[in-house]
């Protein structure tokens, strides 16, 4: 209330709703910073229309990549609260440009903590994922690294840093409800990567709210664990919607395995082993212990991941590796 707030990637699933419930509590602004503008469009026309043409919001258009254009929104309108949505998502596309999901990710992250850092924001809440966990994925490995840029900066600046990390986000972009239900649609086949594949889920406007709590929370340093209840079995969520537009799975709607995507998991995991819980005073939002790992070298290691991301070197996955020791990726596999 009263606050200016930012949110990075503020047009997109999370981001635009977490915009929406920012709105409820009469922020003192509202920037809405993003590269793609046609949603973010949407998203001001949306709440121009609930709450009125003179609503204290404001689009931004720009990249987390450009330091130089986070430093004129900082210098500009001194958000004290941001919430950094901005990323690349996808884990299959990721595979194919990890060089894109680093200088996204994990630079533009970094471009933000630092210009955010230097601008007197207070808090800084970093939204992250269950793929941040012994990471498959280079999408993964890039949260990971996310996370151990909020936890530096937490012990080295004034400003309140947390990550929030959660599961998959039912009818975000991408997700697979609305791609089941454009099969079905087709008359099928369903695709299924794998029979026992297993993931959490929560709704869009549920993880937002989390994420909003867990900033209020805000212990300076902390990954906040969401509470995802018990994980879906994504062979019953097919079966479920099959029924529910009136087929019976097997019979007239096939359901086809294709077997798992490139840098994907059959079971995702919230919590490292050697994390552990704790709880907060919200039943739902947990705190993850944090692993301890070497400031100096990772720093270091920052550096030249920023050197070969500029160079376009495909084969950085050997660098993150270096970064995130329990990352397991298809090269090393195949020696």
């Amino acid at each position: 209330t009263g606050k200016t707030v930012l949110v990075t990637g503020g047009g997109g699933s999370i981001g635009s709703e977490l915009c929406r419930q920012v709105m409820r509590f009469k922020p003192g602004k509202l920037l809405i910073f993003d590269i793609y503008e046609n949603c973010a469009y949407e998203l001001l026309m949306e709440l121009q229309q609930k709450y009125g043409r003179d609503i204290p919001v404001t689009v931004l258009i720009g990249s987390i990549r450009d330091k130089k254009r986070l430093d004129e929104v900082f210098e500009t309108y001194h958000p004290t609260v941001v919430f950094h949505a901005a990323a690349h998502k996808h884990v299959p596309l990721m595979e194919v440009s990890p060089a894109e999901a680093v200088k996204n990710n994990v630079l533009g992250t970094k471009n933000l903590l630092v210009s955010a850092s230097e601008h007197d924001v207070e808090r800084f809440v970093q939204l992250s994922t269950d793929k941040a966990v012994n990471p498959t994925s280079v999408m993964g490995c890039t949260k990971r690294i996310c996370e151990m840029l909020i936890q530096t900066f937490a012990g080295n600046t004034d400003m309140k840093c947390v990550a929030v990390r959660f599961g998959n986000v039912l009818g975000s972009h991408g997700s697979v409800i609305p791609l089941f239900e454009a099969q079905i649609k087709k008359g099928g086949p369903v695709t299924l990567t794998d029979p026992n594949i297993e993931r959490y889920f929560m709704t869009i406007p549920e993880a937002a709210q989390l994420v909003l709590q867990a900033g209020a929370l805000a212990e300076s340093g902390n990954i906040y664990v969401l509470d995802m209840g018990e994980p879906v079995k994504i062979m019953d969520l097919a079966k479920q919607l099959i029924r529910f537009y009136g087929y019976e799975p097997g019979v007239n709607m096939e359901i086809k395995i294709v077997g798992l995507r490139p840098g994907e998991k059959l079971y995702e995991e919230l919590l490292m082993n050697e994390e552990g819980m704790q709880t907060t005073e919200n039943s739902r939002i947990f705190i993850g212990r944090q692993i301890a790992f070497d400031e100096k070298v990772f720093r270091e290691q920052i550096k030249e991941l920023a050197k070969e991301a500029e160079n376009e070197c495909p084969d950085i996955c050997y660098l993150v590796k270096k970064m995130v020791p329990e990352y397991q990726y298809e090269g090393e596999k195949q020696g």
